[in-house]
C-alpha cells in the first residue's frame, strides 16, 4: 500500500479527516437541551439542566439519584429473584435394571475391564515381587474383557435413537 508517511507533504488525507471528526462533534453538541421525559424519570425528581457536552452523556441513566420506590426498597425483585412453581408430579427417574438379572459372561467382563487395572495398582503398591506369570494374567483378563464388551456393542445404528434417555 502506498500510505504518506508522517514527515510527507501529503498530509490532506489526515486533514479531511479531522475537519469530519469536528463537524461531527460540532453537530452532536448542538443537539436540543431539552429531551423528552421517559417513563422511568421520577415525577417529584427536580430536573437536572442538561448540556450539550459529552462529559454528561450518560445513556443508561446510571448518575442520576433514586428518590422513588427503587430507593426506599433495597430489596426490588431483580432478575434473580424468579422462583419456579413447584411441580406436583415432579421427575422420577426409572428404577435401573437389577445386576442380578444380568448376563453372567457380561458381568465378569465388567469385572475383568474394571478389576484388571485395580489388580495392577494394588500389585504395583502391595506385592511388588509379584511372579509374572499373575501381572500377565491381569493384563489378559483386562484386555479380553475389553474385547468382549466391544464386541457386544450394537452393530447397527438405530435410526430414532441419539443416544439421549430422557
Amino acid at each position: 500500500m502506498n500510505r504518506p508517511g508522517p514527515d510527507s507533504a501529503d498530509q490532506s488525507a489526515n486533514k479531511d479527516d479531522d475537519a469530519v471528526w469536528l463537524d461531527l462533534v460540532a453537530r452532536l453538541e448542538a443537539m436540543p437541551e431539552e429531551l423528552p421525559e421517559t417513563a422511568d424519570d421520577a415525577p417529584g425528581e427536580p430536573e437536572t439542566p442538561r448540556t450539550g457536552s459529552f462529559s454528561d452523556f450518560d445513556p443508561l441513566g446510571l448518575s442520576r439519584t433514586f428518590s422513588g420506590p427503587e430507593a426506599s426498597n433495597p430489596a426490588a425483585p431483580g432478575p434473580r429473584d424468579y422462583e419456579v412453581a413447584d411441580d406436583e408430579e415432579g421427575f422420577i427417574p426409572e428404577e435401573p435394571p437389577s445386576l442380578a438379572g444380568t448376563e453372567p459372561l457380561t458381568m465378569l467382563a465388567w469385572l475383568g475391564a474394571i478389576g484388571g487395572p485395580l489388580g495392577l495398582l494394588f500389585t504395583a503398591m502391595f506385592w511388588r515381587s509379584a511372579p509374572l506369570p499373575a501381572v500377565l494374567g491381569m493384563v489378559a483378563a483386562f484386555l479380553a474383557s475389553v474385547v468382549y464388551l466391544i464386541m457386544r456393542l450394537p452393530r447397527e445404528k438405530d435410526d430414532y435413537d441419539d443416544g439421549a434417555r430422557v
